[in-house]
């Protein structure tokens, strides 16, 4: 399972749009210690995640701003102030760590997808059944039964399109749709949604 949050080259599944504006790394979640799980990874520079903005624990909490890091200015000791820059643009595409959990109870796993589909929306969730560097499950709740902020939906990567790559034949390509009732946390692509739910 990943131990840190997305990295390398591939992370970006389309080149816009854009919409980066900075935040503190104080106001981000799950991030470090700020989540109710207390168990995520640290931000550092070339990392990725879909991250929330705002207060983790307030009933404001599904009303969260969310995006994907760019960059980041981290200091080694940390301060509320260390500046980040994360893409909040609806129709983003980015490659993610997905967990298939669809519902909690009693502070695990209930039920996983074992058939996610393009479209299906995936949630920021701090919950510590996660591992470290995964920040997206397909369930709205998290482990304590709070509401999870839309981070976006599943979407296609380029090569699960046919002709999707420069010079790729005319062929049908697949959607990994075909996951272990188990749970999983598998690469996707996701398409930011700029939106929220309403609050209940």
């Amino acid at each position: 399972m990943p131990a840190t949050f997305q990295s390398g080259s591939d992370w970006e599944g389309s080149s816009g749009p854009l919409i980066v504006v900075d935040c503190q790394e104080s106001d981000l979640w799950p991030v470090d210690d700020r989540s109710e799980s207390g168990t995520k990874d640290q931000l550092f520079e070339g990392c990725h995640p879909v991250v929330a903005v705002g207060e983790y624990a307030a009933p404001s909490r599904p009303l969260n701003v969310t995006g994907v890091v760019v960059s980041c200015d981290i200091t080694t000791a940390g301060t509320a102030t260390d500046r980040v820059r994360l893409n909040i643009a609806h129709g983003y595409i980015v490659r993610q760590y997905v967990s298939n959990i669809l519902t909690y109870s009693g502070h695990a796993p209930n039920t996983y997808e074992t058939t996610p589909q393009v479209g299906q929306p995936v949630y920021v969730d701090d919950s510590a059944d996660l591992a470290a560097g995964v920040t997206l499950s397909m369930s709205p709740l998290n482990w304590n039964d709070v509401e999870n902020p839309l981070a976006g939906v599943l979407w296609y990567c380029q090569d699960e399109i046919a002709d999707g790559l420069a010079g790729g034949a005319r062929a049908t390509a697949t959607f990994d749709t075909a996951l272990a009732n188990e749970h999983v946390e598998q690469e996707f692509c996701v398409m930011l949604v700029a939106g929220f739910r309403e609050l209940a």
